[in-house]
């Protein structure tokens, strides 16, 4: 229980930092290179690649309106000679930013209601007789409704349907191999809410003259909205004639990063085409059928049934904006001062436990100070000094006393010595000491500097 009490008394401690600088060169150097290692991060990556002192917005309001040009002739057996302008091979015709242009396509005329048989390409819709043809059921992934005849001559069953049923004979060479002249202008207005800033991707011009004889290439006209189909479809690293036989699917990003710390004019898109659908693959290629309705002099309703090949057209804006902002810069550096304290600590942690004087440094390092202690060390202390003190006073004192006392005495040797002058046999003689007395002779040196003098003091036999 004693050990858990001192545990639970050592949580209410507080600890503090103590300063102590190791002339340790190898730890020292280490935690230099961290310190630049961090400030490089900071500057360099930080505040200069990801310009992190600005205060960002990647929500980008955008709307694209486009629109196509370009007009080609087809010559087929089966319908003849035809013009096909941008109202014929646009769908949908309105300009949105998903489009499909049609460049190749299969054309089954003069479809009426009525009987016929199914195509032989339909497995469901082969048989052998009468009873392999339901009557009444929906043929799967074919024409029509079964009438439960089995018809001879082609070994399908007999449907009810638009007849004749479809061609499936696709063209090997697309009958609109000149729609890689088509020109598409993609016209795109973008807003970052945040900063109530607006931007469109066409050149601010003072006249329309250069929109009209411009047309976008990545060295010379960077900023021209105006799109060869040809080179849109090049640029995805494929031939236009290749895709244009079966279709495809092509992606046009348009990507504003803008500056908003520079000046207005330095925001331009940034634009990259990408091919969407697999190529090389049962599942490339794009189409899907539509179908015209007429109606003859005698009332009846007839059409003509399109399969058209294409390329389908997906424009994708994104896009962030910055600015300059005081609590991005804050967060940042503070990033940055945590980053160096984490280098401080790692060399801790080696300085400390992993070396083979780490005992050395922790000795020096931590220290545990209780105030009541040392309180009571002080006092200690200042008592030892008193006792000092007293008796270095006690031993100036007694020195004193000594050093008067020999003045006095030599002060009395002054005052007889005229008295010696008179007996100067005694003087040459020096005195004479009975040797049982237990008498001292000494010399004592007048304060004159004259030659010495002679005295006799007495002092008793032990």
């Amino acid at each position: 229980m004693a050990g858990w009490g001192a545990f639970f008394v050592s949580l209410l401690n507080y600890k503090t930092e103590k300063y102590v600088i190791a002339e340790n060169r190898r730890i020292g150097i280490l935690f230099r290179l961290y310190q630049l290692a961090v400030l490089g991060y900071i500057i360099g990556w930080v505040f200069v690649v990801k310009k992190g002192y600005q205060e960002r917005e990647e929500t980008i309001q955008s709307s694209v309106i486009t629109k196509l040009k370009g007009v080609t002739l087809t010559n087929s057996s089966e319908t003849g000679l035809r013009l096909w302008s941008a109202e014929d091979y646009v769908i949908p015709p309105n300009g949105e930013q998903v489009f499909f242009i049609v460049t190749n396509y299969i054309e089954t005329p003069n479809q009426r209601l009525g009987f016929c048989a199914e195509s032989v390409k339909v497995p469901n819709g082969r048989c052998l007789s009468d009873e392999d043809c339901v009557e009444g059921e929906t043929v799967i992934a074919g024409h029509g409704i079964k009438t439960g005849l089995c018809r001879n001559d082609t070994g399908t069953c007999e449907i009810q349907a638009w007849c004749p049923v479809e061609y499936n004979e696709r063209p090997a060479e697309p009958l609109l191999s000149e729609a890689e002249n088509f020109t598409i202008y993609i016209k795109n207005f973008i807003r970052f809410p945040k900063f109530e800033f607006s931007k469109s991707n066409v050149l601010e011009t003072s006249g329309d003259g250069y929109l009209k004889r411009c047309s976008y290439d990545r060295e010379k006209h960077p900023y021209c909205p105006i799109f060869r189909l040809g080179d849109l479809v090049s640029w995805t690293g494929h031939d236009f004639q290749d895709m244009a036989g079966k279709g495809g699917s092509l992606g046009v990003q348009i990507e504003w990063n803008c500056d908003l710390d520079k000046d207005h004019s330095q925001c331009n898109p940034q634009y990259n085409f990408i091919r969407l659908d697999l190529n090389n693959s049962v599942t490339s290629g794009y189409n899907f059928r539509y179908a015209r309705y007429y109606m003859d002099e005698n009332g009846t309703n007839y059409r003509t049934l399109y399969k058209v090949y294409g390329i389908r057209f997906d424009i994708m804006t994104n896009g962030q904006a910055g600015k300059f902002s005081i609590v991005p810069t804050i967060i940042a550096i503070g990033s940055g001062v945590a980053l160096l304290g984490i280098g401080a600590f790692v060399c801790d942690m080696i300085l400390l436990y992993m070396m083979n004087t780490s005992s050395f440094y922790r000795e020096r390092k931590f220290e545990i100070i209780n105030f009541k202690r040392e309180r009571n060390k002080s006092k200690d202390e200042k008592a030892v000094q008193r006792e000092r003190k007293s008796r270095k006073s006690a031993a100036n004192k007694e020195a004193a006393n000594s050093i008067k006392r020999q003045e006095d005495v030599e002060a009395a040797i002054a005052a007889s010595a005229p008295a010696a002058e008179s007996q100067p046999t005694m003087e040459k003689r020096g005195p004479t000491i009975p040797r049982n007395t237990g008498q001292r002779y000494s010399a004592v040196l007048s304060p004159q500097g004259a030659e010495p003098k002679h005295h006799i003091t007495f002092s008793p036999l032990y």
